[in-house]
């Protein structure tokens, strides 16, 4: 009958219903001409100001929420256009008479992001993983505060909590939209961290304080400390820093007292991390994000002259025990250890947690290998994680760039498949399986492998490929680096999966905005608002590229020399340029 009515051109009307809807057509009559041609505009419009999403576990005894927080308007979420809009016909009018303004803008972006030279695989990493902010996955709740889910499920968000492991991987909200993403930094260290130090790294929704009754992420907790500094860096606000570092302080020791008690400068007691189990023993990944957070805590306390010295000798040691005890001569490793820690043993430590319960076979593993899930001897493809986030939040390398450079050479090496017929995994394959290529999680080229390594090992994560690729080419390796992403735009052409959806843990995951990295990689464009320094570091020569700031947005391009800035939204206030480390003037 739909169809009927569709070549009759019969227009149906149905008065609304009060109960839900099984949903309705909407006909858009139109006569061409031959040849000619017509634009039908449909602005859709909705209103839903209430939800039944409602997540976290309150602590005992939780005093009354001080309504003036804005949290407490309604127990469940409550999207934030509900507050800037009252009705359906508010949002009506605004959507009608601000669409040729916004249209207007939205180009000015899409022109300055294409107006570039920079390769067209890495535009499109970049710009098709831009689809993540406009989907499901990303909320923001009444006060304007950022929240959000890793990835979604087809009916539901997957992974609640804004996961502080997962997205420090993602590098496109600091840059398009900074302070929404400062918004995280509050919910992390003054909502979701406790007095002694602890970061729920799940936080609740509403925003709110939540009971502490599970382990912080080690990577997450520590990540964050870094991201305060890339955020003081592209906000240029002072006072913010100010304001947020008793705070920092009170992480930053809580994460030596947790990880490292015997002040050695690596991670050594059971760490929890993005993999979702905990390494054992000192590891080179989450070694490089307490390194990473100690070099932050020692720039961003120094500043406000605050005492460091802490800070700066822990810093130190990790290098030294990092270079001597984890660089295997080509990568770095982890030392497994599970004796001799203030933890209770692995068979204790796991009861009642959701890998727990050795079996007698595990038990026996345990005394030969060590705890489950760990990766030893193997060439982990997140092994100098902490290295990359440090480099693109502004921070120099805490480690000797040769050794990082080495790693991710051997990474390359070892971990990048062109096709991957023959490899075996038990886990998760439709992200890369058959003739498909992609970067494997993890690999043991020199033997050792475990019989239970960590979970996702087989795995293949675009998050990591675009981190990895702009990694390698922060350290010279282009050619290496533009490789690992077009290998993974070619499993998402389109063909087989969708071009704008690089699943993960759901769909429209996260962690694929690292990809936003990739812009950084090759041209080295940085502003820093504190010291109003425009840096580049060109790998590939002459170049155009995109720019995003706290104050505005368009492109930088650097040409026989020369280098030159145009703002088309916003402005820059640049009052230093610095290219390759030598000063220039614009």
């Amino acid at each position: 009958m739909t169809w009927k009515n569709v070549e009759e051109s019969k227009l149906v009307q149905n008065a609304a219903i009060k109960n839900s809807s099984p949903g309705a057509s909407l006909y858009v009559p139109v006569k061409l001409a031959p040849n000619e041609e017509k634009t039908v505009k449909v602005m859709l419009t909705w209103y839903v100001p209430h939800s039944k999403i409602r997540l976290g576990r309150d602590p005992e005894n939780t005093p009354k929420c001080d309504p003036s927080s804005g949290c407490c308007e309604s127990p469940y979420y409550q999207p934030w256009y509900s507050k800037k809009f009252t009705n359906i016909n508010e949002a009506v009018n605004y959507w009608n008479t601000s669409y040729a303004d916004l249209k207007t803008k939205s180009q000015l972006f899409t022109d300055a992001f294409f107006g570039s030279t920079l390769p067209a695989e890495v535009l499109e990493a970049v710009a098709a993983n831009l689809s993540i902010l406009k989907s499901p996955t990303v909320l923001r709740q009444r006060d304007g505060k950022l929240w959000a889910w890793e990835g979604c499920n087809d009916n539901s968000g997957c992974c609640e909590g804004s996961c502080t492991h997962v997205w420090n991987y993602a590098q496109a909200i600091p840059h398009l939209f900074p302070a929404l993403e400062r918004t995280l930094r509050h919910t992390e260290f003054q909502v979701s961290q406790n007095n002694e130090g602890h970061q729920a790294f799940r936080a609740a929704l509403p925003i709110r304080p939540r009971v502490h009754d599970f382990y912080a992420a080690a990577d997450g907790q520590l990540g964050g400390i870094m991201k305060v500094y890339r955020e003081w860096r592209i906000s240029g606000d002072n006072q913010w820093l100010k304001d947020f570092y008793p705070h920092v302080k009170t992480s930053m020791d809580y994460c030596i007292e947790t990880w490292d008690p015997r002040h050695k400068g690596v991670t050594e007691e059971p760490h929890h991390n993005t993999y979702d189990i905990e390494f054992w023993g000192p590891d080179g990944m989450c070694t490089s994000f307490y390194l990473g957070a100690l070099s932050s805590i020692t720039q961003m306390g120094s500043f406000l002259n605050e005492d460091v010295s802490k800070y700066q000798q822990l810093l130190e040691s990790g290098k030294k025990f990092m270079t001597d005890s984890l660089y295997d001569g080509e990568y770095f490793i982890q030392n497994i250890k599970w004796k001799g820690l203030n933890a209770p043993n692995p068979v204790d430590a796991s009861k009642n947690m959701w890998n727990s319960n050795y079996s007698e076979e595990a038990k026996a593993l345990l005394e030969k290998e060590g705890p489950k899930y760990q990766y030893g001897k193997g060439c982990l493809s997140d092994g100098v994680l902490g290295f990359w986030l440090a480099n693109v939040s502004g921070l120099k390398n805490p480690m000797d760039e040769t050794l990082v450079k080495s790693h991710l050479n051997a990474v390359y090496k070892y971990n990048l498949k062109h096709d991957l017929t023959d490899h075996v995994n038990p886990q998760r394959p439709s992200f890369a399986l058959g003739e498909d290529g992609g970067l494997l999680l993890c690999t043991w080229p020199k033997g050792g492998k475990l019989s239970l390594p960590f979970v996702y090992s087989n795995e293949v994560w675009t998050g990591i490929e675009y981190q990895v690729a702009s990694h390698l080419m922060l350290a010279g390796e282009v050619e290496k680096g533009l490789d690992v992403v077009r290998t993974a735009r070619d499993r998402y052409d389109g063909k087989i999966r969708n071009p704008f959806d690089e699943y993960e843990c759901g769909h429209w995951y996260a962690r694929a905005m690292s990809s936003y990295g990739l812009l950084q990689g090759l041209t080295g464009v940085r502003y820093d608002a504190v010291d109003h320094t425009l840096y580049i570091d060109s790998k590939i020569g002459d170049f155009k590229t995109f720019l995003s700031t706290e104050t505005g947005f368009g492109n930088v391009e650097l040409k026989d020399g020369k280098v030159a800035v145009n703002m088309v939204y916003g402005k820059l206030d640049v009052k230093k340029v610095v290219v390759s480390g030598i000063e220039h003037q614009l």
